[in-house]
C-alpha cells in the first residue's frame, strides 16, 4: 500500500509538471518588453488568442522618463500613428494583431512600435522553457528587421 501511495505521488507530481509546461509553450500571456536598444523595460503587454490569431495590446507603460512625458504628455498618445490609432492612448492599444502558430514559431501578422507609428511584420518564438519570447520585427525578410526579448510575467 505505502509503494503505491508513492506511485500516485510521483505521477500526479510529473502530471501537474508537465501541465505547467505545457502552459509556457505559447506566447498567450503577460509580458514585460525590454527596449532593445537601451535593454530597460518599456511596458507590460499582454498576448491573447483570439480563435487561433494572437493579439496584444499595452496594459502598462514603465520608465516613462521626463522627456518621454514632455514630449507625449502625461497619458501617452501615439501621435505618429496612422488611421484609428492616431492621437489614441498607447496604454490599452491593440499593438499585434494576425498572427498565427507555424509549428514552432508564430508568424504572419503586425506589429506597431507606437513611438515611432511604424508597423511591421513580426515572427515570435519561445525561449528559456517559454519564460522569455523573441519578438522579430522586420519589413520585408525576416533577417532585416530587429529583435526584442520579452519576460514572461506571473
Amino acid at each position: 500500500m505505502k509503494h503505491a501511495f508513492r506511485w500516485v505521488i510521483a505521477a500526479s507530481l510529473l502530471f501537474g509538471a508537465g501541465t505547467v509546461m505545457a502552459a509556457n509553450d505559447t506566447p498567450v500571456g503577460t509580458w514585460k518588453t525590454i527596449d532593445d536598444e537601451s535593454g530597460q523595460a518599456k511596458s507590460i503587454v499582454e498576448i491573447t488568442d483570439n480563435n487561433g490569431e494572437l493579439q496584444a495590446h499595452i496594459v502598462k507603460l514603465l520608465n516613462r522618463s521626463p522627456e518621454d512625458i514632455a514630449r507625449d504628455g502625461a497619458v501617452a498618445m501615439c501621435r505618429k500613428c496612422d488611421g484609428e490609432r492616431k492621437d489614441k492612448p498607447v496604454e490599452g492599444m491593440n499593438i499585434m494583431w494576425g498572427v498565427h502558430r507555424n509549428d514552432d514559431v508564430w508568424d504572419g501578422g503586425k506589429i506597431l512600435d507606437p513611438k515611432s507609428g511604424k508597423v511591421y511584420k513580426v515572427k515570435l518564438s519561445m525561449l528559456d522553457g517559454g519564460q522569455k519570447l523573441n519578438v522579430r520585427g522586420y519589413i520585408g525578410f525576416s533577417w532585416v528587421g530587429r529583435t526584442q526579448t520579452w519576460e514572461r510575467q506571473n
